[in-house]
């Protein structure tokens, strides 16, 4: 159960500081403890020194965004977006320069250029609904850190309650619109967090939304064919069973999104290269010493979105297949 918010002001924000402090003192120590327990593994194993670095970096960061965040309410400018959009900006391209640095990321972005009457600064901006692949650590990270970067927006998310756990987005995010919802909480809920936010939107935001609800596995993908033969939705069954590298699209908040706010553009997201690395064991084991995502974004105008719900659930279907056959070819590609 997620303790109350003032206890996690209390304990865990000073908490990430006082670690923080700590970790810096000794990270001689333990870049020396990495070093010498690198030794007894294999060459393409040695990367213990790479993730102390990159914890001291990353908790260097939170601890820095957290007494910005207090300075801000000291300050009484809590309430102001902008200034903590801005934090959210220079926390993430300090956290992905940080991340190319240590471990040699590299990503590649194959994005439709801005229309002239979306997003270039001559033209009127238009909010988007961002409908992307949940596969890997730190995807909805690159993914916010690029619609701040290089479209300039506010990104608006239903994220799990239990992220709250981690301090810099516990203060951060509950002071933007963003929504928090409980692991046992219900669609019904997360459906209306995702129109509550959609409603509102204005030409600078861009709502994201993960359709499959979490990241791949087979046992995943197996439970929801299974899910949608119970509840007699045949076809979409069918469909769902030619995707080798997704879970099936969760339809309802897409489409909620898209009532609650029809003039926005919706932008499709693909990517691969961290798919295989789900819980910290297989980041361990599997992460490169060199690694490379590569993404594609499509955009679709808002007049080109179907109107009526079983045109739009086999729309997004069509698109989710789209991404399933891009993967596959970006695997085939590397193995060449």
């Amino acid at each position: 159960m997620l303790p109350p918010r003032f206890l996690r002001r209390l304990v865990l924000a000073p908490l990430v500081i006082v670690v923080t402090v700590f970790m810096v003192v000794t990270l001689p120590f333990w870049l020396v403890v990495a070093a010498a327990a690198a030794l007894r593994l294999p060459p393409p194993q040695r990367r213990s020194a790479r993730f102390v670095w990159f914890a001291a970096a990353w908790l260097t960061l939170e601890s820095a965004l957290l007494i910005a965040c207090l300075w801000l309410w000291v300050a009484g400018g809590a309430r102001r977006q902008e200034r903590h959009y801005a934090l959210i900006k220079w926390f993430l391209e300090k956290a992905f320069t940080t991340a190319v640095h240590i471990f040699q990321l590299r990503v590649d972005i194959d994005e439709p250029e801005p229309p002239d009457d979306g997003e270039r600064p001559a033209g009127p901006a238009k909010p988007i609904i961002v409908l992307s692949r949940h596969a890997g650590p730190g995807d909805s990270f690159l993914l916010i850190h690029h619609l701040l970067d290089r479209y300039e927006r506010r990104p608006r998310i239903v994220m799990k309650a239990a992220l709250q756990y981690d301090p810099s987005l516990d203060v951060v995010i509950n002071r933007l619109p963003n929504a928090f919802v409980p692991r046992k909480s219900g669609q019904t809920l997360v459906i209306e967090e995702i129109r509550g936010l959609a409603a509102t939107m204005s030409g600078r935001d861009a709502l994201v939304i993960f359709p499959e609800g979490g990241n791949f596995t087979p046992r995943r993908r197996q439970k929801a064919i299974d899910r949608l033969e119970e509840k007699g939705l045949l076809a979409e069954a069918e469909r769902a069973r030619g995707l080798t590298h997704l879970l099936p699209p969760r339809p309802n908040g897409a489409i909620a999104a898209i009532e609650a706010c029809p003039s926005a553009d919706v932008v499709f997201v693909a990517h691969t290269g961290l798919d295989d690395l789900v819980t910290l064991r297989d980041i361990w084991r599997y992460l490169p010493v060199r690694a490379r995502i590569t993404a594609k974004w499509w955009r679709v105008p808002a007049a080109a979105v179907p109107h009526g719900r079983e045109e739009r659930i086999q729309w997004l279907y069509d698109h989710w297949e789209r991404i399933d056959e891009w993967i596959t070819d970006q695997h085939l590609t590397r193995i060449s």
